[in-house]
């Protein structure tokens, strides 16, 4: 994407001119989908493989590529993190100078949690403006909509519930329906919210997100937050979040990104880029869970979130094999759709052997009372459209147990409770893990933060469980997945802006990643391809010591130690007048805060790495490393200690790893601790082979 200048000088024409070169007849406006002259210079259209391939060719172009289609990715969260309302310093002065632009599903304006009572006029450097369509107005809190549909409205509850999750206004008695109880806020609750709808659905193209950073950039957002992304890793140089969010960092405003619900597997992690902040998810220590009791008197203990109350005592209990006239057994047994007849399930509990929720769907329709089946996850639950529970597989079974017991088996569901877990914080099994797939040197993701079970502001318009039986609205809702950590960063990097606003986007990054929490490998055994630096630490970021920044230049190199083409990086930055180095060094020499490298399997390790931090502690202070690592490696520090005379003062270093050589697809972990006697700035050092 090329660069723009402040005037937006680029013309509707001058796009629709290099258009036409490559069509054969006159249709350019036609097939003209978006423009974008605010912050980059460049346009969508509808092409063919042969005539984009032509486009490549002109000389006005720097690149092309695919719009792909992507996906989006609190009451108890902020307090768990350390965080609650009473937290100091908080300043709400410096936080109504700061605009968080929250690209996602849009927004329910008239949600209490985007009230404007006290407000002032939006900040004098805000330049955008409330264009949300029909049915639309913004406030002094929300300042500002833009969409590319009819409305900024948001009909699937997704962008209210991110935008209040990160600066939304404290709410008190929210729940839902009695659930999760208290006061629902954001880390930020006097910041600006500026709202830019790309998602329709649940789907949301990227020549619209590339339109959302456009925007966002030129209207004057200080931090982005984006729930949004692939299914999987790919190239930068066409990949439209790490190029918006690029053009975004150039202009000091920081991209925080959902690292994506791709699950537990190896290498998942969609967001690479080391200028984005990546997030992943954990529980706290508030869980939801609902309780189903048998007519034995034992208590089964479910994964969902039921808001429903059976009046009675005890119903029958049916498995869903012995509720069908019309289905085989074996269909039957799982409740397929439209197999479970409505006189045999009529005032009783149906039994579904099913994991994907159809059996429940299917139970709502035929009027069952309730359903029981098995649950697909056991480690967060999701909200039911009727009286049911999931069991997860030994409860489950034992439920099938009871059932061939007895000749009259009876059972009922309790309405859900909110229960402590004392084990959290423990990665999702949804949150999607490293190696990053395409910079093997940057540790990703990059920080974990709460992503489960997040009670936050929603839709009254949309669809609670998705199944056209659940007619229910509610204001605040309990969702789980990286798109609920995502803000929680996103808020806490708009608390920490607003303390520090003359922070740069990676010293922001830097003090949130380095004074996070440590996480435990045994409850978490991908250790840091799981969480990255660690747990989420709000109030601990405010006063980092250190901090590793990076620049513009800097990533520039970067992308040139990847291997990437003076074109690709074009494509990326805009910018045309750059060189690589002659020697390329490795790219994990990136000043970033984590230290990490791919190596070759079963080869001795000798690795080492140069980083740079920045005093933005005490100005005369003396740091001394110390490092914790695994026997069989050895990792040194030099020098050992930092001295400090002046505040922003900058000092070098490096750290070597030696040792054994690691078996394929292993890795091992060590810690860097930078410490004045104040100040804990922590680094993971994370070795794997390949």
């Amino acid at each position: 994407m090329g660069s723009t200048s402040e005037e937006y000088s680029v013309t509707s024409e001058y796009h629709l001119g290099i258009l036409q070169q490559v069509l054969e007849d006159n249709m350019a406006k036609d097939l003209l989908v978006r423009i974008y002259r605010k912050s980059f210079n460049g346009f969508a259209a509808r092409l063919t493989e042969k005539e984009s391939e032509k486009l490549r060719g002109t000389k006005e172009v720097i690149s092309v590529f695919p719009s792909r289609t992507l996906e989006l990715q609190t009451t108890r969260s902020w307090d768990f993190l350390g965080f609650p309302e009473t937290v100091v310093p908080k300043s709400p002065r410096s936080e109504s100078n700061l605009i968080l632009g929250v690209i996602d599903s849009g927004i329910w304006s008239e949600s209490p949690s985007f009230n404007d009572d006290g407000f002032g006029p939006p900040p004098k450097k805000w330049k955008g403006v409330c264009k949300g369509g029909k049915n639309f107005t913004c406030n002094n809190k929300l300042i500002g909509a833009r969409t590319i549909f009819d409305s900024a409205r948001d009909k699937v509850g997704h962008g209210t519930h991110t935008a209040s999750t990160a600066a939304g206004r404290i709410v008190d008695h929210a729940s839902f329906y009695g659930l999760a109880e208290g006061a629902a806020r954001g880390a930020v609750p006097s910041a600006r919210i500026a709202a830019y709808k790309v998602c329709e659905d649940l789907t949301c193209s990227e020549a619209d997100i590339l339109t959302a950073f456009d925007e966002a950039i030129a209207d004057g957002v200080d931090v982005i937050t984006i729930s949004i992304g692939g299914s999987h890793a790919t190239d930068i140089y066409s990949d439209s979040i790490a190029i918006g969010a690029f053009h975004a960092m150039q202009k000091e405003i920081l991209t925080v990104q959902s690292a994506g619900n791709g699950g537990n597997a190896s290498g998942t992690v969609a967001s690479v880029a080391p200028w984005l902040f990546s997030v992943a998810a954990s529980d706290m220590d508030r869980r939801i869970r609902d309780k189903v009791v048998l007519g034995n008197g034992k208590t089964l203990i479910g994964n969902s979130i039921n808001s429903f109350t059976l009046k009675g005592d005890m119903f029958p209990l049916v498995y869903g094999k012995q509720a069908s006239s019309s289905c085989e057994e074996l269909v039957a047994e799982i409740c397929t759709s439209t197999c479970l007849d409505e006189k045999l399930v009529k005032g009783k509990i149906v039994v579904c052997d099913s994991t994907d929720g159809s059996g429940i769907g299917e139970g709502l329709r035929a009027g069952a009372l309730g359903v029981v089946a098995r649950s697909f996850v056991e480690d967060y639950s999701r909200i039911l459209p009727m009286a049911a529970v999931e069991l997860k597989t030994s409860d489950f079974e034992a439920l099938i147990s009871y059932l061939n017991s007895t000749k009259a088996p009876k059972a009922n569901i309790l309405k859900s409770e909110s229960l402590n877990d004392t084990s959290a914080p423990v990665v999702a099994s949804f949150s999607s893990r490293g190696p990053n797939g395409i910079a093997s040197d940057i540790l990703k993701p990059d920080i974990t933060a709460p992503g489960v079970e997040v009670l936050a502001a929603f839709s009254p318009d949309a669809e609670l469980t998705r199944n056209y039986n659940d007619s229910r609205s509610v204001n605040y809702s309990v969702l789980s997945g990286t798109s609920m950590s995502c803000p929680h960063v996103a808020g806490a990097a708009v608390y920490v802006k607003s303390i520090h606003p003359d922070w740069s986007p990676s010293a922001v990054k830097s003090a949130l990643m380095t004074t996070a929490r440590p996480m435990s490998t045994l409850k978490n055994p991908d250790a840091e391809f799981a969480y990255g630096s660690g747990h989420l630490n709000p109030v601990a970021a405010t006063n980092p010591g250190l901090v590793y920044e990076a620049t513009e230049d800097d990533y520039i190199q970067f992308l040139c130690k990847l291997g990437y083409t003076k074109d690709d990086i074009t494509q990326i930055s805009g910018k045309k007048s750059f060189s690589c180095p002659k020697k390329i060094l490795p790219p994990k020499d990136v000043n970033y805060p984590t230290i990490s490298a791919a190596v070759d399997a079963d080869k001795p390790l000798n690795v080492k790495f140069y980083r740079t931090v920045t005093n933005v502690g005490v100005a005369n202070s003396t740091y001394t490393a110390k490092v914790e690592s695994a026997k069989n490696i050895k990792v040194t520090v030099n020098p050992s200690s930092l001295s400090f005379t002046s505040l922003n003062e900058k000092k070098s270093f490096n750290v070597t790893v030696v040792g054994e050589g690691l078996s394929s697809g292993s890795h091992i972990s060590a810690s860097l601790v930078w410490s004045d006697g104040n100040h804990i700035v922590r680094s993971p050092v994370v070795l794997y082979s390949i």
